[in-house]
This record gives C-alpha cells, sequence and structure tokens, in this order.
C-alpha cells in the first residue's frame, strides 16, 4: 500500500508537468493542433539511455516552439528532468520486448514499455485520434480537456459539500450520544464510513486540481476549505475508539484506505479495522469513548494534558464526572486549569446537544 501511495504521488507530480499553464502543455497543445504525433519522455537516466538509440543531441532550452518543430520529425524527444531542457530528438527507443503492454499502436506500445522500464513520466500524442496519453510505471492516463476535467471537479466539489454536511452532523449526533454514555459500535463505524468517503472524494478532487494547474486555483481552496479538520477528526475517533488503546493509527487509516469500493459500504468493515470481530451482534454493543476528541475542542488544551487526562481516568465519562479536586491531581493540572476543562466540556457538551436538533 505504501509503495502504491509512493506510486501515486509521483504520478501526480507528473501531471502537474503537463498542467494548463505549463510550457510542456503549451507545446503539447502546439502538437496536437499540427496534428503530427509526438513520443516524448522526461527524464534521462541510465536505464533511458541504454534504450535509445540514433537521433541527435540538441541540450537547449526548452520552448513550446521548439517541442513543435522536433515533434514533426518521426523519432522520439528527450527532455531534461526538470522538462526545461531539450536533450535529444529523432531517437528511437528499444525498451525490453519482454514487457508486457495493453497498448495496440507501435508509438504507444513504446510508450508504455519505456515508462515501466525507466520509470520516467512518457507522453504519446496519437497523430489519428489527437489524444495526449501519460504513461509513468504501470500508470496510464488520457488527457482530457480542461473544461471536461473542470466540469468533473465541480461535480465532485457539489458531491463533497453535500457528504461533508452529513458527516457534519453525523459528528454532531456521535458527540451528543457520547455525553449521554449511549454509543454503540455501529454509531462509531458508520462515522467512520462517512469519513472514509469524504476522503476518497477528497483525493479525486486532488487529483483533477493537479491535472488543471493554474485553471484548479478555486478548486483547490473549495476543496481546502472543505476539508480542513476531517482527517484531524479521523484521527482522534480512531484514538477514542480503537479496540486497542496502542494501536497504530496511521495504521488504521490505511487499513481504511486498502477497503474495496463493495467492502466499504458494509459497516462490519470499519468495525474490523478498530480491532473487533465484525458480526451483526458486535453493532449493538455499547462502547465509552477515551475521551481524545471532545477534549481537543476545548481551546488551549495541550496534546500532553489531553494524554495525561485520558491515561489517568481511562474514558469521557469519568472525566465528565470528575470534581475539580480530582482534575487538579492530573499531572500538568491546576486548580485554573481544571476549572477550564470542566467549563469546556459544559460549554461543549450544551452546543452539541442545541446542534443535534438543528
Amino acid at each position: 500500500m505504501q509503495e502504491y501511495d509512493k506510486r501515486t504521488r509521483e504520478f501526480n507530480h507528473a501531471l502537474r508537468f503537463v498542467a494548463p499553464g505549463t510550457q510542456l502543455r503549451e507545446g503539447l497543445e502546439h502538437v496536437l493542433r499540427a496534428r503530427t504525433g509526438g513520443l516524448i519522455v522526461v527524464g534521462c537516466s541510465p536505464e533511458m539511455r541504454q534504450i535509445v538509440d540514433g537521433g541527435f543531441s540538441i541540450n537547449c532550452e526548452f520552448t513550446p516552439a521548439h517541442l513543435y518543430e522536433l515533434a514533426k520529425m518521426d523519432g522520439g524527444i528527450v527532455l531534461s528532468e526538470d522538462a526545461r531542457r531539450i536533450l535529444f530528438a529523432n531517437t528511437q527507443w528499444f525498451p525490453p520486448a519482454s514487457i508486457p503492454t495493453s497498448e495496440t499502436g507501435t508509438r504507444h506500445r513504446t510508450a508504455q514499455r519505456t515508462a515501466v522500464h525507466t520509470n520516467h513520466l512518457v507522453i504519446a500524442i496519437s497523430q489519428r485520434r489527437n489524444v495526449v496519453t501519460l504513461y509513468q510505471g504501470n500508470f496510464r492516463y488520457e488527457l482530457s480537456e480542461t473544461g471536461v476535467i473542470l466540469a468533473k471537479a465541480n461535480q465532485a466539489v457539489a458531491t463533497l459539500e453535500k457528504y461533508k454536511s452529513v458527516l457534519d452532523q453525523s459528528l454532531t449526533n456521535l458527540g451528543a450520544l457520547e455525553f449521554e454514555e449511549l454509543v454503540s459500535l455501529h454509531d462509531v463505524a458508520s462515522v467512520l464510513q462517512r469519513i472514509e468517503m469524504v476522503l476518497r472524494i477528497k483525493e479525486e478532487i486532488a487529483n483533477y486540481s493537479c491535472e488543471l494547474g493554474t485553471e484548479g486555483r478555486l478548486v483547490s481552496m473549495q476543496l481546502a476549505e472543505l476539508v480542513s479538520n476531517i482527517e484531524e477528526e479521523a484521527r482522534m475517533l480512531i484514538r477514542d475508539y480503537s479496540r486497542n488503546p496502542d494501536a497504530s493509527v496511521d495504521q488504521v487509516l490505511r487499513d481504511m484506505k486498502k477497503l474495496s469500493s463493495d467492502e466499504m459500504m458494509e459497516i462490519s468493515s470499519f468495525l474490523r479495522v478498530l480491532g473487533y470481530t465484525g458480526t451483526v451482534s458486535n453493532l449493538e454493543e455499547s462502547v465509552s469513548p477515551r475521551g481524545y476528541r471532545i477534549l481537543l475542542k476545548i481551546p488551549r488544551l495541550p496534546a500532553a494534558i489531553i494524554t495525561n487526562l485520558v491515561q489517568h481516568f481511562h474514558n469521557l465519562p469519568r472525566i465528565m464526572m470528575a470534581t475539580i479536586e480530582e482534575l487538579d491531581d492530573v499531572d500538568g493540572i491546576g486548580e485554573v486549569r481544571a476549572r477550564a476543562i470542566k467549563d469546556g466540556l459544559k460549554r461543549i457538551q450544551q452546543q452539541v446537544f442545541i446542534d443535534r436538533h438543528i
């Protein structure tokens, strides 16, 4: 999973090379309009040099006009790692024929095999279909027109707003249940399920934003505003309810991300990532939060103090029932802070009870 995430980040980085507003994208647009086709690689590692034959060395500054003129020749074009210089043109590439490929045309078969062999970004421009295809490692992606991507991104943002609204209400309801000591595992798993749905939509929009480049600034701003605290909520929720109090929060988040689309629709899947058995009988089992999520909402309460409180009292109901004197006994908490914690919890309790009925 970590390797997949790394490769995904690398490919998103590659998308930024060809995003609208970049010189490389402008050059690709020139080649598309001329309908000459083209084969371009970004990077010239030793692995790449081994499979390059013929052509000629240029080593000049990259400009869209230079790319357009050189693409008129049949061979491939080799750019530097940062795509700021054109190193070679009119070259022939001979990647290992043993590398499997799903493509049919010679240009695209060569592009895919080169991308797998070198892990460089390889760009194939189809002369007949007038389509730009990106390859890197095992990733393959066809570029769409900016207007199409922008429409998809806006639609995804609208979907995210609806899911985020439902999630906010679910978190408020969970908070009220926590103060009433009525939380079940079903309630917890349902909120985690909604969080994972929101995070997946966020990832999809982030990919659109990468491809849109300068055209995606507003999309990026909307995304940052909508999901600014979601991952922190997920982390606190996991710390509150994981069966093993010492469980790795990052590992639980990775396990959630691994769930297939079908598994994500099953509540029991989220019980399993928290360390419980995913049986129907477990869903209605009562559970008490440790208190990390609610305590984090108290202003100016350091994380170390929150940890000390949870370790001392073990769960939120006991923290709520503790007197000023009992709170004062916790390491790092004096009388003033004890009163602030007591008052802060009362205000949060009142607020979630009000918000639940809005």
